[in-house]
Parts: structure tokens; sequence; C-alpha cells
């Protein structure tokens, strides 16, 4: 296998944001699909998936973890297939009760049609997709309950957002006390220790450079570690830019009341910035326009890419 060369039976198919990317399995006796994307892209979700099976049904779907961003598709693909669904253990029982709450959804904003499932995964399961064999292994850290796959044989590693090739994901747990920061560093550790040569993230191309990705991860994590104002601070500069993708532009005047109507901003808020309400409205919107990821017109904040 070169560089960025996959296994014949296996199809990345790389997503823009809002959606996480999804890696389809085309094994000889059963296909799988690793994430779904976001709900508002879920028609889309259907028929790339659709595509890369060419006309074979799709067995399996499995997450990584229970992100808007990686599920959101899952009730349109169980709808067109009825696939096959697993999920990570340590949260069936908030998706049997679908608490929105527990599932971040309520917390961020964002959207997630309810879904089910018929089977968990958790560290130590051994998977069969594409006719190769996977490793789940546990990666804490941006979600406390996050899975990453390593197919030993051919060196690669879905790496959900536990590792991108310029970072990782927010370090959620850390926004209301929890921690993470020490979980994130033990996943990239983990990673450190496998032979892998070719990293699909969660968002990003597949990329071979993992020590130079590591190298960059660990810094992060070292920067932000050091002052966790600054990890307060991104979530909600990230949170703000997911909903303003989501939706292209906001009023300006509605800014603060969505922001403050976010739990996961409030209590970020409230333990790290102690700004007022007013004050991280106008923040975020203009650290957001300062880096170019949106625009002021007409009275709106508008989306830029």
């Amino acid at each position: 296998m070169t560089a960025l060369q996959l296994p014949s039976t296996m199809r990345v198919l790389e997503r823009g944001w809002l959606s996480s990317n999804n890696i389809l399995f085309l094994g000889r006796e059963q296909t799988a699909l690793v994430d779904s994307g976001y709900l508002s892209h879920a028609a889309q979700t259907v028929a790339l998936v659709a595509h890369g099976l060419q006309g074979r049904p799709l067995d399996r779907l499995l997450n990584t973890h229970l992100h808007s961003d990686h599920c959101g598709g899952n009730a349109a693909l169980q709808q067109a297939y009825g696939c096959h669904t697993a999920i990570p253990a340590a949260q069936a029982e908030q998706v049997r009760a679908w608490d929105r709450d527990a599932l971040s959804y309520s917390g961020t904003g964002q959207q997630c049609e309810p879904f089910g499932f018929d089977a968990t995964l958790q560290a130590g399961d051994l998977l069969t997709l594409g006719d190769l064999e996977w490793e789940v292994l546990a990666a804490a850290g941006h979600d406390p309950h996050s899975l990453i796959f390593y197919c030993q044989e051919q060196g690669i590693l879905i790496s959900a957002d536990a590792l991108w090739e310029n970072g990782f994901g927010v370090i959620f747990p850390e926004l209301d006390g929890a921690s993470g920061f020490a979980e994130e560093r033990a996943t990239l550790e983990l990673i450190a220790s496998l032979d892998v040569r070719l990293v699909i993230p969660g968002h990003g191309g597949p990329f071979s450079g993992v020590a130079a990705a590591l190298d960059t991860a660990f810094s992060r994590l070292d920067y932000l570690a050091a002052d966790p104002r600054r990890n307060a601070q991104n979530a909600i500069k990230v949170l703000l830019k997911f909903l303003l993708l989501e939706r292209q532009r906001i009023k300006l005047t509605e800014v603060q009341q969505i922001l403050t109507g976010l739990p996961l901003v409030a209590v970020a808020n409230q333990r790290h910035l102690q700004l007022s309400e007013a004050d991280l409205s106008a923040w975020t919107v203009a650290q957001l326009v300062r880096a170019g990821a949106a625009e002021i017109r007409d009275g709106f904040l508008c989306n830029r890419h």
C-alpha cells in the first residue's frame, strides 16, 4: 500500500463541514459504513452511499461517536436500507431513551433525527470490515465515549476526531469541568504506539504524515491545557461557526440570544471566561470575522468558507 492508497474494498467519502467523512466498505459478503454525517446533509449522504454501493445493499452502519455530525444520517440510512447499526456501548441508554441533553444535541443547538441501534461497540472488539480485521480502541478526549478503528495488517487508522492532520476536535468535557486534556493525551500516545501508515480522520483528507500530525496535536494540546480558557474560547467559536454553516446567515441582533441559549456555551462562559452576554456575543462575532470565517453584511453575520 503506497502512502495514500486504500485497499480495494474501501472508499472514503470525504465531506465538507457540517458532515464528518464517511468510510464505505465493500466486502465480499457484507458492506458497511462508518459514520453518517449531519442531518441537513442526510439526503446527500444516502445518495453518495448509494453511488458507492453500486446496487448493493448497505448491510452495516457503525458510529465512532455520537456527535451530530457523525450520526446525523443514521435515521435516513436506516430507512433506506434497514442496515444493522452499532454504536458506542457507553451511550446505549442515552440513545434508547433519546436523551438529547446527554447526547449533547440540546447543549450545542444541533439537530439529529432519532435512530435506533442493534448492537454496541467497545474497546477490544474485533470487526471485519471490507474483508479486513479492525480493532476497536477507546479514544476519549474530544468525546469521552469516542472510539477509533485500527487495521494492523494495512496500518490504517480511522481516527474520527481524536487526530486530524492539523489537530483534533474540541475537548468538550473540559468545558463543564470534567477531565478531557489528560484523556486526549492518552489517546494521542496510544496512536503513537501503533504502526500507522495512513490516517482517515473525521474531517479532512486521509494523510500519511502521522508523526508530523501527532507533533502538531501534542503541541496544540499543551497550548490548550496550559490555559483552559483557550479551549473554551475555541469551543464557542466552533459552535457558532457550526450554526452559521447550517443557516448561512444570522441576524446580528440574534447572535447574543442564540449563544446564551446554548447550555454548553453558557457553562463554558461561566466557568472559564466570565464575560457578559453582550461581550461574549461581540467577542465571538469579532473572532469569526477576523479569522475570515464570517463577514458582516446588511445587518447579518454571514458565513464565509
